[in-house]
């Protein structure tokens, strides 16, 4: 068989999954390096602390409530009746030039008030959590990192609605190419800043940085003019929040919060009564486990477009053939990559190995929580599949799967990590991905059926 149509057919590779895993591959890369420099200019205190980190500022979650993407939406289908020309010239009908630019008004209000509670919040709530929890006996340096990082979150959370707006424009390109400008000051950044010695500080820096350099590239762009003209402009019709946004933004919410008690958890619950050590290496295992299972993800995400369409056209039959294959080459890939992870971290750990004079394996969570982390992540490559099947049919019936397996989750991640700690935590979170596998594959089963009598 030739080479290509090997790599096309058999393993899936087409033109946009090339593109979208050469992106990832970067990130990957990027990301790889990262646990490097963390290994390397971190001590195992420190590293819990600079992952525990993340997962508070997570928090912003309950602020932001899915509205950055239903805002997208939304302008792109005002957007969609007006011509936008570089200069800021905006042509078309009134009505939707008024209705875009009362979004326009409402986000910088929205966020204008929200950024300072998340602000009190992520300073409050980080400063108890550290001065609580801590025990390093003072020799870990984290108030003004923290107050650094809270401080660039929230600049990032200004920022997204003014990137949302823009992709709904069309200006989906520019943003591309800014986050790829971004993207190749990323590990200049944080491994430059963490050979400097920076520590923690790293974050804060790293945040502000970003979202500084977003916005002075788009507002030095023909997106920035664009902007500036909607602002300027009067509105007498308005899109109503209540009635338009809000009935479809409470569903996107229930999952966007699930999902924190799905993931954000664990590192400040062992944080709290493991110790930073353990939090640490939970958090360095997530951050390698996510970035497979992004890798393996893009072999259904570059297919959405061409199953939404399908579904569209009732071409039941193709649509099957293509999901089916697809699936089939996401679950093998990622398996493998799941393997080679884990038997790496073993080997490093069984045989004491040192990579550039460092002893790697103790930074990453034991073998069996390993491996039960990696089953976990294992369950999801069939669920995001049968989720992302499902939702192409413009429906959304995760959200009670979604908001059960949150609470259960949070509860699970509380009760048994301050009972069992480690082990209690990862046990709790494999059986309750066996319970997601069970029930996301029988609403599968049933909805499948059911949208095609429709």
């Amino acid at each position: 068989m030739n080479f290509k149509l090997f790599i096309k057919d058999k393993i899936g590779i087409d033109r946009a999954i090339f593109y979208t895993l050469l992106n990832r591959t970067l990130s990957i890369s990027t990301a790889v390096f990262t646990i490097v420099f963390i290994i390397k200019f971190l001590s195992s205190d420190q590293q819990g602390y600079y992952y525990t980190f993340g997962s508070i500022v997570a928090l912003q979650v309950f602020f932001e409530l899915g509205l950055t993407g239903i805002i997208t939406q939304f302008v792109a289908h005002e957007a969609a009746h007006l011509t936008l020309f570089d200069n800021g010239t905006i042509e078309g009908e009134y009505k939707y030039k008024s209705r875009l630019s009362s979004l326009i008004h409402f986000c910088a209000k929205w966020y204008s008030y929200i950024s300072v509670a998340l602000l009190a919040l992520l300073l409050i709530a980080g400063i108890t959590f550290f001065s609580h929890y801590s025990d390093t006996d003072g020799t870990t340096n984290w108030e003004f990192p923290w107050i650094l990082l809270s401080v660039g979150t929230v600049l990032n959370f200004l920022i997204t609605p003014i990137v949302s707006i823009t992709e709904g424009m069309g200006r989906v390109k520019d943003i591309a190419k800014y986050r790829l400008i971004l993207q190749c000051f990323n590990p200049v950044i944080i491994w430059g800043g963490l050979a400097c010695e920076l520590d923690l500080y790293v974050l804060g820096i790293f945040a502000t940085f970003q979202a500084l350099l977003m916005m002075v590239m788009i507002f030095n762009s023909p997106s920035g003019r664009l902007l500036k003209s909607f602002w300027n402009m009067d509105f007498t019709e308005s899109i109503s929040y209540k009635n338009e946004i809000f009935p479809y933004q409470w569903r996107i919410a229930v999952s966007w919060i699930s999902g924190y008690f799905i993931f954000q958890l664990f590192n400040p619950v062992l944080f709290a009564t493991e110790g930073a050590v353990v939090a640490g290496q939970m958090g360095m295992t997530i951050q390698s486990l996510n970035a497979i299972q992004a890798f393996a993800l893009a072999w259904i995400t570059t297919k959405v477009p061409r199953i939404s369409g399908l579904i569209a056209q009732h071409e039941y039959e193709a649509l099957d053939k293509l999901f089916n294959k697809t699936m089939k080459q996401l679950v093998c890939l990622g398996t493998l990559a799941l393997i080679g992870f884990v038997a790496t971290i073993y080997a490093f750990q069984s045989f004491d190995l040192q990579m550039m004079g460092m002893k790697i394996g103790g930074r990453f969570l034991p073998i069996i929580p390993l491996v039960l982390m990696a089953w976990s992540v294992f369950a999801m490559f069939p669920i995001n599949c049968w989720a992302i099947y499902l939702r192409s049919h413009k429906k959304e019936p995760l959200m009670k799967n979604s908001m059960v397996m949150g609470i259960l989750c949070c509860i699970s991640t509380f009760t048994c990590g301050h009972l069992w700690g480690l082990y209690g935590i990862v046990i709790g979170f494999a059986l309750l991905r066996i319970v997601s596998l069970v029930w996301v594959h029988r609403i599968y089963v049933i909805k499948r059926l059911e949208y095609r009598k429709k």
